[in-house]
């Protein structure tokens, strides 16, 4: 699943205080982007574009190029990533492969330039000084907090991962040949300019990285040149490449990143193997054996026949299905989001406070935005039964510095209930707010355990 980027060594390219909302003002005055919500931030974000028009007209279709002559937006780009943020972040501690790329583009081929271990500022400036060479800096919003900010809202809003990389190049130079992407992106220019080409894609809404050959791409269908606080989107599969004109100042630009792994087709193969374990449950053809020496042979035209007669009936029982069991894809989504945006030191995420329900409380479900639930089987080897268990998944304890860090180990945090607890779960759920002794469960033990439960994981609070 999606989208963390997982560098390799070389650097080739492979994503009591009561639970309160968090804080989202920044120092500085205020943001021209809206933070107010998911959707205010995205259409903030493509302003003047509206977003209906966006999703219908250019979403998985074609590029969108905005250009911005707005002042404060590009003072407020500048402000995202600098070149000269490069230095206080290698006094942090960072290191080539996992936080930093090196590279030049020879030849139509890409050139790492990567020394080993950790990153030193002066060698780094050296290389982009004196052999021009591109800086790629992997996930910078582990380290800047308001790439934090936008990329927690956009995670929100898409329901899907969203990672970041930062590109700075000299004057005269090219980081990277012509490739395309499995992921939509967001380009946003920060410092400087720099001059796009952007090619039909050979791979509509492709699902692997790849470098094209100049001379298999033909011309560009589009040229042109971002400025700070411009934007540009194109589709997953697109062709392009980016080089910093000439006699110019460096570039900087974010790249930012979504919907990997996130196609229909993922979909289906996560939510598959649910509906076959509930469709045989049901179905006796479903659970005899196949033929002997069956996995000894090439598949035969009778078990053709026969997977495609079990595909039938699947679709059958699925136009009658309410809930589909997501094998993994709503928790990895969880597990390796980022958390809430706040100021601090996060305490109101990991600790409960505020007034432990009671039977006679009214409750509210909070941080809904980063809140899953959902139906699977019970893993529990001790029930040959397998009955089915609800799972609510939460990213309130998600490690910022690990955001989209593949090599990185990742937890999931949340609670496991009876499936008898499901419609008091969509009553908290569905609600503003809710009485404690109103939900729907047998007995009044039952709920308040369940919001007690909530309550520790800081999921809700008493109102």
């Amino acid at each position: 699943m999606p989208k963390k980027a997982k560098p390799a060594a070389n650097g080739q390219e492979e994503g009591p205080v009561p639970c309160k909302q968090v804080k989202v003002e920044v120092a500085g005055g205020p943001s021209p982007l809206n933070f107010d919500s998911p959707s205010g931030l995205f259409e903030s974000l493509i302003s003047p574009v509206k977003a209906e028009t966006f999703f219908q007209e250019f979403w998985e279709q074609k590029p969108l190029l905005i250009q911005r002559d707005d002042l404060a937006l590009a003072t407020y780009y500048q402000s995202l990533f600098r070149l000269s943020d490069l230095k206080s972040l290698c006094r942090q501690g960072v290191y080539y492969g996992r936080d930093v790329n090196v590279c030049r583009c020879v030849s139509g081929k890409k050139k790492v330039l990567n020394k080993d271990g950790k990153v030193h500022f002066l060698q780094l400036r050296k290389d982009f000084d004196q052999k021009r060479a591109t800086i790629q800096f992997h996930q910078p919003q582990r380290f800047k907090d308001e790439l934090w900010r936008i990329q927690e809202k956009l995670e929100c809003y898409f329901g899907s991962l969203v990672g970041s990389n930062v590109y700075m190049t000299p004057a005269g130079a090219q980081g990277l040949p012509p490739h395309y992407d499995d992921v939509e992106v967001f380009i946003l220019q920060l410092e400087g300019e720099k001059h796009w080409r952007l090619y039909r894609p050979t791979v509509p809404l492709a699902r692997e990285y790849s470098v094209e050959a100049e001379d298999r791409i033909g011309r560009p269908a589009q040229e042109f040149t971002l400025k700070p606080g411009d934007l540009l989107y194109f589709p997953r599969g697109t062709i392009h490449q980016a080089d910093t004109p000439p006699g110019l100042a460096h570039s900087t630009h974010v790249t930012i990143s979504t919907y990997q792994g996130s196609s229909w087709g993922d979909f289906l193969l996560d939510t598959i193997s649910g509906l076959v374990f509930d469709t045989a449950k049901a179905d006796v053809e479903l659970r005899a054996g196949i033929p002997r020496q069956l996995l000894l042979v090439e598949t035969t035209a009778i078990a053709t026949r026969r997977l495609s007669g079990f595909l039938r009936m699947l679709a059958d029982r699925l136009e009658g299905t309410e809930e589909l069991l997501s094998a993994d894809m709503k928790k990895d989504f969880a597990m390796n989001r980022l958390p809430p945006y706040y100021v601090g030191d996060g305490a109101e995420l990991s600790t409960p406070g505020g007034q432990l329900p009671r039977l006679d409380s009214t409750v509210r479900l909070q941080f809904r935005d980063h809140v899953v639930l959902t139906v699977g089987p019970d893993p529990d080897p001790s029930d040959e039964t397998r009955e089915k268990v609800i799972y609510i998944y939460h990213s309130l304890k998600n490690k910022r510095e690990t955001h989209m860090m593949g090599s990185e180990e990742t937890e999931s945090h949340g609670l496991r209930f009876p499936l008898s607890h499901l419609d008091a779960l969509k009553q908290i759920w569905s609600s503003s707010a809710v009485s404690v002794k109103d939900l729907k469960l047998t007995t009044d033990e039952e709920k308040h355990s369940l919001v007690v439960s909530l309550w520790t994981e800081c999921l809700i609070q008493v109102v």
